[in-house]
């Protein structure tokens, strides 16, 4: 027996194939695995699973083989392969990711795509029947893209003999405004019936032949847009610091020269009229024909009864009295909300009332204009006017 087990000791001793003996491999319970599992990344938890180790219980008498191969079990061997697999991505990535950070070139976007995924029962995808998470997804009810609508011909009853100030012909036909047309006559640019006229003031009728540079020129079609201007955005047609102006939203909306009615600020918001009919813009815009205008203001504390009553009644501002034709609260529970109504075309009047009393102006945004509202037109889009909308405004239907 001694003999035996000196012989078992040295490793080197070869053993006989006859002397092959019979190994039983039981399998014995330890501790399960339910907490955390280390990894190169951190800790991460895993799924609860039983491992079994190997234990040859020869007994006293039963020679030891050289070699006892590891037991594979099927139901951990993927789990297992993943694994490897995974530390080894993360191996190459943590060296990858070390290198650019110290060479300065770390991009986390561009090493955040090409991260490796930790497996994990939902490491391929999504869970079966979920819905995918979206991040920074937008809030609120999306808004529709938006499609311009068909233009509209509006009937025009002129008669062709009457006579129009030269300057005036050339601004209707969309060559440029009625100053550049007068430096255009005067540089002697524009012929009337094969003449070159110089002379300011001088009448033409739609029958004439009027040619700019060889080409000739005719009067172009009304066109009548109405857009609810959103904010930070410029009533101008052409902005020297390259601001956002009204012309830019409606860009390709027709070929005709056309450009604002009116102003509003940059801050305000609402309804804006965008034509190229002059006579039309006269009417709108001059004190003199008393277009009514309403405002709706939000401003940085309640408005007094007494203030209220003096602007109703009148107040003196640096370039004279002003008053409003009516004024109200918009909400009975919300007395800085304020409707006002208001004639006067001076420029950030509505403001103006507001801080000569004390008050900031939040917001401002015109809701009303001679008979035009912004109903079912969302900030930021425009319409063309109806065929009747347009018959309003040239027979002065709303003041």
């Amino acid at each position: 027996m001694a003999e035996d087990k000196e012989k078992l000791s040295r490793p080197d001793q070869q053993r006989t194939p006859s002397a092959k003996p019979r190994v039983r491999t039981r399998r014995i319970p330890t501790a399960s695995t339910d907490g955390l599992q280390a990894s190169s990344h951190g800790t991460t938890p895993s799924r609860r699973r039983r491992v079994y180790i190997a234990s040859d219980d020869l007994g006293h008498d039963t020679p030891r083989p050289a070699h006892t191969p590891r037991p594979s079990y099927p139901s951990n061997r993927g789990f297992d392969d993943a694994q490897q697999r995974a530390g080894e991505q993360r191996s190459r990535y943590d060296e990858r990711y070390q290198a650019e950070r110290t060479s300065g070139n770390y991009s986390y976007n561009y090493n955040r795509s090409e991260r490796p995924q930790r497996p994990g029962p939902h490491a391929a995808g999504p869970r079966p029947g979920g819905k995918k998470k979206v991040k920074n997804a937008p809030k609120g009810k999306k808004q529709r893209p938006f499609t311009p609508p068909a233009p509209i011909k509006y009937a025009e009853a002129v008669d062709p003999a009457q006579d129009l100030r030269l300057n005036k012909f050339l601004a209707n036909a969309g060559v440029c405004s009625r100053r550049e047309a007068d430096q255009l006559i005067l540089a002697g640019e524009i012929t009337v019936n094969g003449q070159v006229v110089t002379e300011l003031g001088s009448r033409v009728t739609r029958l004439d032949d009027v040619r700019y540079k060889g080409e000739p020129v005719s009067t172009q079609s009304k066109v009548y847009i109405l857009l609810n201007k959103p904010k930070n955005c410029v009533t101008t047609s052409d902005d020297p610091e390259c601001r956002q102006t009204v012309m830019d939203l409606v860009k390709g909306a027709c070929e005709e020269r056309i450009y604002p009615v009116g102003r509003l600020d940059r801050n305000t918001t609402g309804v804006i009229l965008i034509t190229n009919d002059g006579d039309l813009s006269s009417k709108l815009t001059h004190p003199s024909f008393m277009k009514k205008k309403i405002y709706h203001v939000w401003l940085d504390k309640p408005v007094s009864i007494e203030d209220m009553q003096r602007i109703a009644e009148g107040i003196e501002l640096e370039d004279g009295e002003i008053h409003a034709d009516a004024l109200s609260y918009v909400k009975e529970d919300d007395l800085s909300q304020v409707g006002i109504e208001i004639h006067s075309g001076r420029n950030r009047i509505v403001r103006r009332i507001f801080e000569h009393l004390g008050y900031h102006v939040h917001k401002l945004d015109r809701v009303y204009f001679a008979g035009l509202t912004k109903k079912n037109l969302p900030r930021g889009r425009w319409r063309y006017l109806t065929e009747q909308e347009v018959n309003n405004l040239r027979m002065g239907a709303f003041e």
